[in-house]
């Protein structure tokens, strides 16, 4: 078993007024037959009493690593265990001799990957979002972790979760509903419909990019989707049909363009 590292609050437990001291001894599984957990785990260990005026129940100490260990006076103490976005808590009387709890947190893993055009998609351009799937009164969607990057395991309560995938920061993103097993990890590739762009105005094709310019790209319909100052932006766009538009002195150029899944491809603007 691997005990972490415990560090009380200041003043939190008085063990020099002569009280016996009792050893309380804390361990977590992701499933009830699984094995201990030996990395990953926070512990907290609250006093079981709260102030006159309501104040939350005062933290004591704090335990990190895999299982826990705290030197305690007796009394009845709230125990609370974390493991990444997954918990559980308990309350636990020590009266008399030393105590060990084991929490069991029906935990598991997800691990988020993407792709565009059957490529994947690189780690600077593609983040995830992870929401509990019920909606709320407002129709809204509780997030539980913003912009995850590719290929980490997210740790969390078993269930099914509502996940955003972006790629780019603009237009490109698809959505799914995943299942968490417990004592399992789960891993899943969403598969994006858009491409990276870029963006010229040049006196010749194929030409040096001009500086002291200004773009903006709209979508079929009229929609404002990206503006810029950079001399040769880039950026990703959803699968669709655009127009650029570059203005360079008082004059503006425009140029209609198409995105398709997995053309990278350069949108180049003649200032004649």
């Amino acid at each position: 078993m691997s005990y972490g590292k415990t560090v009380y609050k200041e003043g939190a437990v008085d063990l020099t007024n002569g009280r016996p001291v009792y050893r309380l001894v804390l361990s977590g599984k992701l499933v009830d037959d699984g094995p201990v957990l030996q990395d990953g785990m926070v512990w907290r260990v609250y006093r079981d009493r709260r102030g006159r005026d309501g104040e939350e129940l005062p933290l004591i100490a704090i335990s990190t690593g895999g299982s826990g260990t705290f030197d305690l006076t007796a009394g009845t103490y709230f125990i609370h265990a974390a493991f990444g976005r997954a918990g559980a808590g308990k309350r636990v009387v020590l009266s008399g001799e030393n105590t060990t709890e084991e929490l069991v947190l029906e935990a598991g893993g997800l691990q988020l990957s993407a792709t565009a055009g059957g490529q994947p998609i690189p780690a600077d351009n593609l983040r995830f979002s992870i929401y509990e799937r019920e909606v709320d009164a407002n129709g809204n969607q509780q997030l539980i972790a913003l912009n995850v990057a590719g290929d980490r395991i997210i740790r969390l309560k078993a269930g099914t979760y509502h996940v955003l995938s972006r790629y780019g920061t603009i237009n490109a993103t698809v959505r799914a509903d995943l299942q968490v097993k417990a004592g399992e990890l789960t891993k899943a590739e969403l598969q994006h419909r858009g491409s990276p762009i870029s963006l010229r105005a040049v006196s010749e094709a194929g030409g040096v990019a001009v500086a002291n310019t200004a773009w903006t790209v709209c979508t079929a319909d009229g929609e404002q989707v990206f503006a810029s100052s950079s001399i040769a932006p880039s950026l990703v766009l959803a699968e669709g049909e655009y127009e650029a538009a570059v203005r360079y002195g008082a004059e503006e150029f425009r140029k209609p363009f198409t995105v398709r899944t997995g053309r990278e491809q350069r949108v180049e603007i003649l200032l004649n």
